[in-house]
This record gives structure tokens, sequence and C-alpha cells, in this order.
């Protein structure tokens, strides 16, 4: 062979190497720099060792390298075996995007806004698509392999976007799938506590999200889910309802075990003693356990026969181990009334026997209000004194006129109404009403002195010996015309006047100071002029009268706290 021949042939093999192509090399030698590489080329190629530090090499051994350059300024090939597997991983990547398949990829470190994944190339993983529920820190998956579905391949940029998120929504419809095919009400499953709302908790069930609804997790009162669970507690629930076209799975909790109503009433019959503990205090009352699943109120009501306890939380604690009797049971409202007063006797049941009718107390003044004063009989049980029980003379406007809060009294029973809880006492009865021996004392013609106490637009009460009060009418102040009393008479002004008129029954006695100076013929006269007027518009019974003229007629009610 000539060397033309010779020549024309090595040109013609050195044509079959191209730049930027895959290629088989032995290799020739190993060194901790350079590892020595033959492609069957004029020279061989170096490539750095650092490129063989994940693999064991041996002299001989051929391995597939990138041709980048046929020759540099010194006239070596350069060769890469990074390169030639980084362009063996975008290929085989850019065929699994087309084809829609999965790849598998490692982890490699948390950037902004998401993840790099090394799946033979690098790839980005964003945050978004990291799962179905968004992660709180993205270090957790640092190391970690996963299978992801690659969305966005750019050859130009050699970028590649992955996401697991859509694996994960696709791994959950075919067991959503299969659990909706297969699923049945009654069955017992297994799931996994994915969120808690204040109506309930959702359940994830292998793909599936069922309703756990708060009234089905407990046969007891709960207000709100997350006392009984927490996110990511793995339970075993129940399947009460199905509905497929919706795709909806309804979940119970509390019919995994026996509903512990249906005989309620046989375990705890009225009026049985029972032990709890106190679970919930309330303005209203307070809830008590007596078994797990069972719990009963007691109405603040219930708390006490005589104290007025304003709030439960004011004489019990949560957690309290208390004793109470059963009021009453509602099966179909799951409800149980409980009393504690009614561990004891009630003392309004003999409270007759311990305050007869007319007997006599001593006690306490705890309370004054408009219409009376309180007075304290024993612990929890108070008598009451109306304002007109206080004097059978004076015309009181108020308890504090002759009595205040603290003061040792002593008073009459008056009667007893055990329904509504009062003690009606008095302490006028302590004495004979001077009103039966009135007629002896004060006579028609009588002339008496006194002063005056109040003004009334109709005339004045003066106040007489015996704290007893007369009226002197308008009408009988002057012989000249009298616009307003207030011209004629003030209060404390002394006053002599002329008995004209004393009623027994009415507690009424009429007064005239124009009569000081009558005649006994004129007397009469004016009498019988006096008695004439009308009670319903220019005269009144005294006590009626006194009201008007203080405005402290009222219709107030009573109250035992006297508040």
């Amino acid at each position: 062979m000539s060397n033309t021949e010779l020549t024309a042939l090595i040109d013609e093999s050195f044509k079959e190497f191209k730049e930027g192509q895959i290629i088989n090399g032995t290799i020739l030698s190993i060194s901790q720099q350079v590892v020595v590489v033959d492609i069957g080329y004029k020279s061989e190629g170096a490539i750095m060792s650092s490129e063989f530090e994940d693999e064991e090499i041996e002299v001989g051994d051929v391995v597939e390298v990138f041709l980048q350059k046929l020759e540099n300024d010194d006239g070596l090939i350069v060769l890469s075996k990074e390169k030639a597997a980084y362009k063996q991983n975008w290929d085989k990547i850019v065929g699994v995007y087309e084809d829609g398949g999965l790849v598998k990829g490692k982890v490699k470190s948390v950037v902004k806004g998401g993840l790099v994944v090394n799946v033979g190339v690098e790839a980005f993983l964003p945050g978004s698509q990291i799962d179905i529920i968004p992660p709180k820190d993205l270090n957790e998956y640092v190391g970690n392999i996963y299978e992801f579905k690659i969305v966005k391949v750019n050859d130009d940029r050699k970028n590649i976007v992955l996401s697991r998120r859509e694996v994960i929504e696709a791994e959950r419809e075919e067991l959503r799938q299969r659990f909706m095919d297969s699923v049945k009400n009654g069955d017992i499953v297994t799931g996994q506590v994915k969120n808690i709302t204040d109506f309930g908790a959702f359940i994830d069930l292998e793909g599936m999200d069922g309703l756990l609804h708060i009234t089905d997790m407990s046969w007891g009162r709960i207000t709100h889910p997350s006392e009984m669970l927490h996110i990511g507690k793995e339970i075993e629930v129940q399947v009460l309802e199905v509905d497929r076209d919706k795709e909806r799975v309804s979940l119970g909790l509390k019919q995994m075990s026996e509903n512990p109503w249906e005989d309620i009433e046989a375990r705890f019959p009225i009026s049985t003693q029972v032990k709890g503990k106190v679970t919930k205090l309330l303005p209203y009352g307070a809830f008590i356990e007596i078994e797990k699943g069972v719990e009963g109120l007691v109405h603040v009501s219930e708390l006490s026969w005589v104290k007025r306890i304003t709030r439960p939380s004011d004489v019990l604690e949560m957690g309290q181990e208390i004793e109470a009797v059963v009021l009453g049971i509602s099966i179909d409202e799951q409800k149980i009334s409980l009393g504690v007063r009614q561990l004891e006797a009630n003392p309004w049941d003999e409270i007759e026997a311990r305050y007869p009718i007319g007997s006599k107390i001593s006690g306490s003044v705890r309370n004054l209000t408009a219409y009376g004063a309180f007075v304290g009989l024993e612990e929890g049980i108070d008598g009451m004194i109306h304002v007109s029980d206080l004097s059978w003379t004076r015309k009181i406007n108020h308890p504090s006129e002759v009595i205040k809060k603290g003061d040792n009294v002593e008073a009459t029973v008056l009667a007893i109404d055990k329904e509504n809880q009062r003690v009606s006492l008095g302490i006028k009865q302590m004495e004979v009403d001077p009103w039966e021996e009135i007629e002896t004392k004060f006579k028609v013609g009588d002339l008496v002195s006194g002063t005056v106490a109040k003004i009334a637009s109709f005339g004045a009460f003066v106040n007489l010996e015996g704290d007893i009060d007369g009226l002197i009418h308008i009408s009988q102040i002057s012989e000249g015309h009298v616009e307003r009393v207030k011209d004629a008479l003030n209060v404390a002004d002394p006053v002599e006047a002329r008995v004209i008129k004393v009623d027994r029954m009415e507690r009424r006695i009429g007064l005239s100071v124009k009569a000081v100076s009558y005649s006994e013929d004129q007397l009469k006269k004016e009498s019988a002029s006096f008695e004439s007027l009308k009670p319903s518009s220019d005269l009144v019974g005294l006590e009626q009268a006194f009201n008007m003229a203080t405005g402290t007629e009222s219709n107030e009610e009573w109250s035992p706290s006297g508040e």
C-alpha cells in the first residue's frame, strides 16, 4: 500500500469522530489527577480522576466518554466522563417526558421556591408541587428519594421542572376508586386525621377523604373535635354512609362502642345518687360526667336550697369530684338533669315548724330596699319587713328612716309562702295598734298641737302626740281661699288645729286650722262639710294620701335577695 493510500485510510477513520459524540474508550492509565483514555484516535485523551470518584475502574476498562474537542491548544483531544453521563441522562429524561412516564430522583438541596432534585441531571421541584399538603419544612425532604412526574423540559436552557404532587394525586385517585368500589356501610376502616374543623374532622382513607362529624365522635358531649383528635392521628372508624355519585363517605367513631344511653333509665333511675367529675362550667350550670360518654347537667338553681349562687364556678372547680341526685332523664335529647341540693333536706320543708305564724324572731338587717328590709333568720333564709309594717302611725317613705343595715331587730312572723320561699315579718305588730284606741285619745272638737311633717297639693300632714299623723285639707287652712298649701304652711311649722274627723276604720284624722276659734255650732257645721268630701277626689284615706304626697305608692314585687 502506497503512502498516499495509507494517509487516505487514516483520514477516513478520523472522519468518524465528531465533537459532541458519546464514544467508547479504553483506560490506558490511572493516576490521582487524570485517567488516560484511548478512543482510537491519533492521540489519547485525559479525563480528571474526580469524574470517576463514584466508580471503581481499572486499566483496560471500556468506558463511555463525551468528545468535547478533537484537539485543544496542546494538540490533545478533550474528553469528559461526566458530560457523557449528563447527555445520556438528558436524552433519557426527554424520552421519559415525551412518554409521560415517571422518573426517580434524590432531593439534593433547598433553594428559593422549592427543591433541587438529581434525576441524573439537576431538576427543579417547586414548593407547590412537593405534596398535596403544603410542607412546613423543606429540609425534611433533603436526602430522600421519590418518584416524580416531569412537567416541563427546556432543551435550550437545559431546565427540567418536576412534580411529586401529581404522582401522589394519581396514586390517590387510583386508591380512591378502589376504595369506592369495595367499601360498604358498616365497614371498619383505618385512616389518618387530615384536617380538623369546628363541625368535624376529615379522615384520609388511602386517598379518599371521609367526614367524621362532631356528633358522631362521642356519645358524650364535646364542644370541639380537637378535644379528641389531632392532625396525623391514626384511628379506626365505621363507615356510616357511602354516596358514590358525590364520592362522599360519612364516618362514625362513637358507633365503635355501645351506646351508653340505651339503658340509661335502668342504670340511673330517678332519685339515684351518683358520683361524677365536673367537665364544664357555664353561667347556667355545670356538666358532670357520671360515666364515660354520659354527662348530666346541674343547673345553677339546683346547687343550693338557700344560697343565692350566681355562677357555678363560685362553688365548683373543673375536674372536681362531686355527688349529685338524678332528677330527670331525656333519652331522645340524651340529657340528664342532676341536683346537688337534693343531697340535703330542704330547709323550707319545715319552715313553719321553726317559725310559726305569730312567733317572735330576732335577726340582723341584711339589706334595705325602697319597699322593705330583709332580716337574716338563718343561713340562706331571710324574712322581709315591708315598709308598711314598720310602724302603725308613721308614714315611712324608706326603711332607712327607722332602721339601718346591720341593726338587730325583733319582729313577728306574719306569713310564710313556701312555694316562693318567702317569710313576711312585721315590727309594728310587736305592739298594740294605737288606732284601736284612737277615739279615746282624739275626739271631734279637740284642740291639738303638732308639727307639719309633709306637704301635699291637697293639704298638709301634721305629726300629733303619740306619733300619729292628721291631715289638714287645703280647704281647712284658712277662711280665705288658699291657692297652694305652701303659701300658708311649710314643713316643721308648728300648728294648732281642731279635730273635725276621726275615722278608726280608714285610719284618718281630719284637722282644721280655721276651726280653732269656731263655736260648737260652727264646728258641727264644718265637720259635716268636711265629712261630705268624696275620698276619690277631695279626701282620701290617710295612708293612700300620704303615698300620693311622697310619691312612694308602688307595686314593688318581693325579691328574696332584697335586691
